[in-house]
């Protein structure tokens, strides 16, 4: 008997489409701390939809006898605790679940502002008829920090739509899905003639602020910002002062440094700010997907195969 632990945030539902596992492999699912730590130390396979801060880590075994951790999410940044990121238990996670999901909001979110959508829904909201030009985004630069599979699919939606696109990566390397790809020590110098700046990288030690002050004042006047990454690689207050600056015309932002974002915060009233609840990649039946994609996975571990999407610590 196999067991598989399953970490719901509270009030969550089950995980969707683990039917397809094999009889013999029990299933639990759990939501509150006690819950958890009592089961963890006799579950095989561990689970995780829910990211709370430091919850797995306070509950986390001394002697775990967990063979396999998976992260229903591409981030797995709130998993790589020590016990964990140090032990030789693989991470897997959900790439390629919202790779499409999160290039389709890119797009509509750069046709948002090329079109002035907001432009126009405050007009309406005012019964105010009001002829404007806008702008085209062929031959648009595109600057996508991090090009690893969510990063590709927006770059190939994005030069499908006639933009050219950068990305930027550890290394510099060949991609079909860019025009280029550059490494690292490139950023700064793409920064200052990109029209959009998407960010698509996970939370690291390296990305974390990584738009700062300096970044920001590097990129080109009138440029818009889109972040479907991690929250805290953008410096929240350093994002506002060049949009109130007018110095970025705009900004599409799924993540931020904290969640859910307070009712009083001053990111709520920027007109040139579209917000939206962590939701980029969430399309109707993905719990359903993750779900199968972790059958998928765990068949083929069961029959000794290497497992896919295998997270570097």
């Amino acid at each position: 008997m196999t067991r598989v632990l399953v970490l719901v945030a509270p009030g969550e539902s089950e995980l969707a489409g683990l039917d397809g596992l094999p009889g013999e492999v029990e299933v639990q699912t759990v939501s509150a701390e006690a819950d958890l730590r009592e089961a963890l130390p006799h579950a095989d396979v561990l689970v995780v939809t829910d990211f709370r801060t430091g919850l797995l880590e306070r509950c986390w075994p001394a002697n775990p006898k967990i063979k396999w951790v998976h992260a229903t999410s591409a981030g797995v940044d709130a998993l790589l605790f020590p016990a964990l990121a140090e032990s030789d238990i693989p991470i897997t996670n959900a790439k390629g679940i919202f790779d499409r999901g999160i290039a389709e909001y890119v797009l509509g979110a750069v046709l948002l502002f090329a079109k002035d959508t907001m432009g126009n829904l405050a007009l309406q909201s005012e019964h105010r008829w009001q002829h404007r030009d806008t702008e085209m985004i062929d031959q648009r630069r595109a600057l996508i920090v991090g090009a690893g599979s969510i990063g590709g699919e927006v770059a190939r939606l994005l030069k499908a739509v006639g933009m050219q696109v950068t990305g930027i990566a550890r290394r510099a390397r060949e991609d079909v899905n860019f025009d280029v790809v550059l490494g690292n020590d490139c950023l700064f110098d793409c920064l200052s003639v990109a029209d959009y700046v998407v960010i698509t990288a996970p939370l690291t030690e390296d990305t974390q602020g990584l738009f700062d002050d300096r970044a920001f004042a590097a990129m080109k006047s009138g440029a818009r910002l889109i972040n479907v990454g991690r929250g805290p690689i953008v410096q929240t207050e350093a994002l506002l002062a060049a949009l109130q600056s007018g110095h970025l015309a705009g900004a599409a932002l799924d993540v931020f440094e904290q969640e859910p974002v307070p009712e009083d915060h001053p990111l709520w009233e920027q007109p040139n700010v579209m917000m939206s609840a962590h939701m980029a990649g969430d399309f109707i039946g993905w719990q359903t997907a993750l779900g199968e994609q972790f059958v998928a996975n765990f068949k083929g571990w069961q029959q000794g195969q290497a497992l896919f999407n295998q997270v570097k610590k």
